[in-house]
């Protein structure tokens, strides 16, 4: 957990460049990961020798002073009055059940509003999506939030186009992420634009964040998105078959004969209790078994991954990683580290 004071302390930077202001605006009812996963992320610079200026982190809020988070605890604020809208570098805002009562806090929108064209870079990590699109700075431009509440952003905002699987968006200077760890990943990629891939890599060891995930990946596995369609879980048995059998030939004859239909009706059955077609169930179980051999670094190279995990050949798991994961087997796998 990052010192949730206003001005946390730093040890005494050995150049003297200007620091870069990040502020994090905190509100009754914020979500705590929200403000800690950004701000842990940003604060493990500290250790860090850098090539140009560092971070100096401010937590904002109307008044100042002891702010409630969702769970109860409190974070110690500065007035937003006591930094003036040009003096933010960066401007992060997150979500929480407490975003809904900011948009009518005056005080609050009018520095937002004021501060977002001055800033070099702005960002939100959850619904703190919805207090962007208030100001209009998210109109014409990509964006993301948690993926419970997209299509509501989506109605509300016609002009935004909203990316609903995505971890994080950055379009321009504008970033937004979706619920709470991917604010982790938002950071982990702002500081690669500014100090680079290494010092990335750097950050995520020390949080022992091995996988820095690229913004375009699924908020969740294919897996959960298969069990939280087929809510009735009628078709887990054959799910966890199908993996015990990733290497087999899973035709639709096989299947149906697995789970006792006939081949029209399971194909038909399976598409209205998932939203996905058998063939499209069976290679999303097998991104994920891929995935997780990946990340394990227990077999050597990705041919052999593809084979384990009845791709077949390499080039048809990259094809499918690209559609599933937005990402090719060995960039997945590169972005492991100190394993």
């Amino acid at each position: 957990m990052p010192s949730k004071t206003a001005n946390p302390a730093r040890p005494e930077p050995q150049d003297r460049s200007p620091m870069r202001r990040i502020a994090i605006v905190a509100f009754p009812g914020v979500t705590l990961l929200d403000i800690s996963g950004p701000a842990q992320v940003f604060a493990e610079l500290q250790a860090i020798e850098l090539p140009g200026p560092g971070y100096s982190l401010s937590y904002l809020s109307t008044n100042g002073g002891l702010v409630p988070t969702d769970v109860g605890m409190m974070i110690d604020t500065a007035s937003i009055g006591s930094v003036a809208p040009g003096e933010v570098d960066t401007l992060v805002v997150p979500g929480g059940p407490g975003i809904w009562k900011i948009r009518n806090d005056d005080r609050l929108m009018n520095w937002m509003t004021e501060a977002l064209p001055k800033a070099r870079r702005v960002a939100s990590v959850c619904l703190g999506a919805f207090a962007l699109a208030w100001t209009g700075i998210l109109d014409g431009k990509r964006a993301a939030t948690h993926w419970r509440y997209c299509p509501r952003l989506q109605d509300s905002f016609p002009k935004i186009r909203v990316e609903p699987n995505a971890i994080f968006v950055k379009d321009g200077r504008v970033w937004s992420s979706a619920g709470v760890s991917a604010g982790i990943d938002l950071a982990l990629a702002m500081i690669e634009e500014d100090f680079g891939h290494t010092t990335a890599l750097d950050v995520a060891r020390r949080l022992v964040v091995f996988l820095k995930r690229p913004g375009g990946q699924s908020q969740f596995s294919t897996v959960l998105a298969a069990q939280a369609s087929d809510v009735e879980g009628r078709f887990s048995a054959l799910h966890a078959w199908i993996i015990e059998n990733i290497a087999s030939d899973l035709k639709v004859e096989t299947l149906a004969e697995k789970a006792g239909m006939t081949p029209r009706t399971f194909a038909r059955t399976y598409v209205n209790r998932t939203g996905m077609t058998p063939a499209s169930g069976v290679e999303a179980l097998r991104v994920e078994t891929a995935r997780l051999l990946l990340e394990s670094r227990q077999i050597g190279g990705v041919v052999e991954v593809a084979k384990r995990a009845g791709f077949g050949d390499d080039e048809r798991m990259r094809r499918a990683f690209l559609r599933h994961l937005g990402v090719s087997p060995t960039e997945y796998r590169n972005r492991f580290s100190g394993r």
